[in-house]
């Protein structure tokens, strides 16, 4: 589950805090969405960080005890959307033996609405630079985007991305299983491990309830996509 959409929620600052102009409302996480993350990991969930800011980024990485996903982002060291991740943040999800999977939106890519096979292949390889192999996945969001990269236009295309991998000479067979999903089912594994750990260890189930005055009235989150192409 991700902590925001692209709105903040009453314990979460959204990635549309750290664009121009912005301002977070809670730097990061509050003491219930540390609570929110906490339980997450009793539970088995995992905690996605893709929309989320970077101070949000962070305090979720100081509280997971598991390993979290940013299930649809890209780095932010190429093209420097909120929406991204920055190095720092890199460095530390290694730490964590946390995800990256790769969005192929291109404004993710380049910034702008053109991007090719060769711009994915420079995310996947950046991310696996800083974060390591193990940390770097595939999360196209082919669903919801509407600028894809000449010649990744959709999984059919895959083969090509990882011909253009293995051609850098970085990537082996088993990196590539890796990348293709095997990163992936090791933090589903790792995520059910601390669950089953906590329950051990007798964590109990927060379980207070939450007045309907702490949401504020904002019980859901809309937003439009700004690069959305007009009709």
């Amino acid at each position: 589950m991700t902590l925001t959409s692209t709105c903040n929620t009453q314990w979460a600052d959204s990635s549309l805090s750290d664009d121009p102009g912005k301002k977070p409302e809670h730097s990061g996480l509050t003491n219930f969405g540390k609570i929110i993350v906490k339980e997450m990991n009793r539970l088995g969930m995992i905690v996605d960080l893709s929309h989320v800011s970077v101070q949000t980024m962070q305090a979720a990485l100081d509280t997971s005890k598991a390993p979290v996903v940013f299930s649809h982002s890209s780095a932010r060291a190429l093209c420097n959307s909120s929406r991204n991740v920055p190095d720092h943040i890199l460095a530390k999800l290694a730490l964590n033996r946390g995800l990256v999977m790769v969005n192929f939106y291109s404004q993710f890519l380049t910034c702008r609405n053109v991007s090719s096979i060769q711009d994915a292949a420079e995310h996947i390889n950046h991310i696996r630079e800083v974060a390591g192999v193990d940390s770097v996945g595939l999360g196209a969001g082919y669903d919801g985007i509407n600028y894809t990269p000449t010649g990744l236009e959709d999984v059919s295309s895959y083969p090509a991305l990882f011909a253009q991998l293995v051609g850098s000479g970085k990537w082996n067979t088993e990196d590539l299983k890796k990348l293709a999903g095997l990163n992936f089912l090791r933090v589903l594994k790792e995520v059910e491990k601390v669950k089953d750990d906590m329950a051990r260890s007798g964590a109990e189930p927060f379980e207070d309830n939450i007045a309907t005055k702490y949401l504020k009235g904002r019980t859901n989150c809309t937003s439009e996509d700004p690069f959305q192409r007009k009709n």
